[in-house]
Formats: structure tokens, sequence, C-alpha cells
């Protein structure tokens, strides 16, 4: 048993010592017209021998390192404690949620530009992060296409403004709606998959709608993508310096106030704190219907739920269409802030961002899944001196959580029914 600890923490010594080093230790330097192969510096290869020193180690002990530390007391200072009663417990809830909101509606005009593009930013990913909760944290669906109906969110309003002037505001339910339908088209396949499977089929929709993105040139323009999509506009009125859209008027030149390019962007963090307060309200009235229940019943086994009578294909159906309406939802947002899309903006990545932060945030909690979101996106831009290793954190931060908290930030609590017994 002890030889074949030592092959093995050996083995893991020396893979991460091969993986390690050519990502580490070498680069490509320009010098004149050629391109050398530079090797790294003393530190870089210190740095990697330690990595693999502590890859050994851990591997070597690594029954005694979990052991030990199944038998530390918790980190969670209120993990012993009797559960709050359910009543309590949503009033707080609802206090806190209260507070949050009327905090972030005031919050923007205290901070800086980029705080509330930032911002912004984590309201789309929380959007798409409560939408792929309803797939795989409540329906138990994996699914590894998701950005397939984030793009067809964002390309349905770049496509109907240039080729038919649409706004924000009508593309939007439209948006969202065709989404939705290639998520119930989507479903229709997968009826029968789970698993591995299923995660393989929508990972190909998900490059399938990319590729095509890609190659319809004369519609999507394809690598090229499209610009000028427009922001927002807040009953006719627009918040850029110049009127763009005929019958539009300026927001500055109405309430007489300087020009300020920060009222644009304010606007659409309002704008999408809207849509995803909408979000998750929709989202949790779903899980106290008996749609909601369903997917629950279904997620937990699906033999039981199906003698319990629940049809399989509605519950999937819906399962997938409602959470790809929400990122439709989340898409068309994203195109106007961004004003430029293109097939990149949707590459697997982002599938397997959002699916990472239902997974940190805990499946099915709301709470968590938001969050995940937060910390998902705003903790790699605290910390840009580690851009380059931002992934090699994102995914050891990963490992870690999954090795000692694998149930979420926050997971899901039930709700529990006292029946009183009568004598």
């Amino acid at each position: 048993m002890a030889t074949h600890s030592l092959k093995h923490a050996l083995f893991c010594a020396v893979v991460t010592l091969i993986i390690a080093y050519p990502i580490l230790g070498l680069d490509l330097e320009a010098r004149g017209t050629s391109v050398v192969l530079a090797g790294a510096d003393t530190a870089t290869v210190v740095s990697v021998l330690a990595a693999a020193l502590v890859v050994f180690v851990f591997q070597l002990f690594r029954h005694r390192i979990l052991g030990s530390l199944g038998t530390m007391p918790s980190l969670n200072p209120f993990a012993n404690r009797e559960p709050m009663p359910q009543d309590k417990r949503q009033r707080l809830e609802t206090i806190a949620l209260v507070v949050l909101v009327v905090a972030a509606l005031i919050w923007p005009f205290f901070v800086s530009r980029g705080a509330v593009d930032l911002a912004t930013l984590v309201l789309i990913y929380i959007m798409l992060a409560l939408g792929l909760n309803v797939v795989v944290g409540l329906a138990g669906l994996l699914d590894l296409g998701y950005v397939a109906f984030y793009a067809v969110g964002a390309y349905t309003f770049a496509l109907l403004h240039q080729y038919f002037g649409v706004s924000f505001w009508v593309a939007l339910p439209v948006g969202a709606g065709l989404a939705a339908t290639f998520g119930l088209l989507l479903g229709f396949p997968v009826l029968r998959l789970r698993g591995d499977y299923l995660a393989i089929v929508t990972l190909g929709f998900g490059e399938i709608i990319r590729i095509l993105l890609n190659n319809m040139t004369w519609l999507t323009g394809g690598p090229n993508g499209i610009g000028g999509i427009p922001d927002p506009t807040v009953f006719g009125m627009e918040f850029g310096r110049r009127v763009k859209e005929e019958g539009n008027v300026s927001f500055h030149e109405i309430f007489d106030v300087a020009y300020s390019g920060s009222h644009k962007i304010i606007v659409l963090y309002l704008i999408a704190l809207v849509l995803a307060l909408f979000t998750a309200l929709v989202i949790r009235r779903f899980t106290k219907m008996p749609v909601g229940r369903s997917w629950e019943a279904l997620r937990e086994d699906e033999i039981a739920a199906r003698s319990l009578g629940l049809s399989r294909t509605a519950v999937k159906l819906s399962a997938f269409t409602i959470g790809a309406f929400f990122a439709g939802f989340a898409g068309t947002v994203f195109a106007s802030k961004q004003g430029f899309i293109s097939p990149e903006s949707f590459v697997f990545l982002e599938s397997a961002i959002i699916l990472a932060i239902v997974v940190l945030g805990g499946m099915g909690s709301q709470l968590g899944v938001i969050l995940a979101a937060v910390a998902v996106i705003i903790l790699p831009e605290l910390a840009r001196e580690f851009s380059e290793y931002r992934m090699l954190i994102f995914g050891a931060a990963m490992v870690l959580m999954m090795v000692w908290r694998p149930q979420g930030l926050l997971p899901m609590r039930r709700i529990h029914i006292e029946i009183n017994k009568q004598e």
C-alpha cells in the first residue's frame, strides 16, 4: 500500500512538472526577424518545483491530511446551532432583500462609472445563472450549451435593430421568446437522455449555434459581428450627447442638466437591476408552484416521479424553455450594454463559467447563486495583477470548493412541514 502511494505521488508530481513548466516556464520572444523560445527565470523554476513538491507530499499523505481536516471544527460558527423557524427565516430574508434592493438603487450615484459598468455585467450573469439554475439546479438536467440561448437573445436584438430599426423594449420580449423557442426545440431530442449523454448533446447544440453565427456572414456578419446596437430609451428619452433616433428627445436637454456619460451607464444598470429582480421573483414563484415541485421530483428520482403521474416530457421541456427564456433576457441586455457583439462573445467558456456559478452558489439556491455570481465576476477584477493566472486560480477554487463544501456556498433549504399527530 505504501509503495502504491509513493508511485502515485511521484506520478502526480511528474505530471505537474510536465504541465506547469511549458505553460509558465517557456515563452516566445521576438528577436529581430526571428522568434526564439526563451526559458524561465529562476523564480518561476523554483515556483514550479515547489508546486510539484506540494503535490507529491499531498498525494503521499492524502488520506491523513483529509482525515485530519474532517476532524477539525467547522469554519462556520453557526454550524451546530438549531435551525431557525421557517416563518422567522423567511421574514429575515425578506427584510435583507429589501435592504439590498434599496442599497442597489442608491449605490450607482456615489461610485465611479467603471464600478457601475462592472455591476451591470454582474447583473447580466445573475440573470444567466438564475436561468441555468432552473435547468441544472432544480430539474437536474446538465446543460453545457446554455450560452447558445444567450447568443440568440443578443443576436435577435442586433438583427432586429439592424434590419427593422426595432428598439430595446420591443426586442427584449422577442429575444427572450425566441430563446425560449430554441430551448423548447432542444428539449425534444434530449427527452430520453441524462447525465453525460445529455451534457454532450447540449454542448453540441451550443457549438452549432456559434458556428452558424460565425458562418452566416450574409445575415450575422460572421466574425466581424454586428455593431451600432442602441442603448435603451426611457419614455422616448435618449441618454447620449445627441439624439440618434427620429422622434426621441435628449434627457439632459429636457431636464436642463449638464450632459454626463455616466447617465447612460446608470440607466442601463437600473434596467438590468429591474430585470434581474424580475427574473429572481418569477423563478422563486415557479419553485413554489406545482411545476417547481415537479422539477425537484424529476431531479431526485425520475422513475419515482413518473410513477406518481408526472409527465417527463412536460417537466423537462418546461425547465429548458423557462431557463432559455431568461438567457434571452440577459442576451438582449448584454447586446445593448456592449453595443457590439460577435460569435467570440458566446464561446463554451461562457457556459462553463455560468455552470460554475450555479455549482459554487449551491444547486437550486437563488441567494447562493447571486453571491457566487458576484464573487466570480468581481474578484478577478480586484486582482488584475494576477490576470495571467485567472483560470488557474479559478480552477483551484473550484477544486477546493468541491472538496470542503460540495453543497455550495448557500445550499438550497427545503421547507419543512410539521404534521400534528392526533392520538
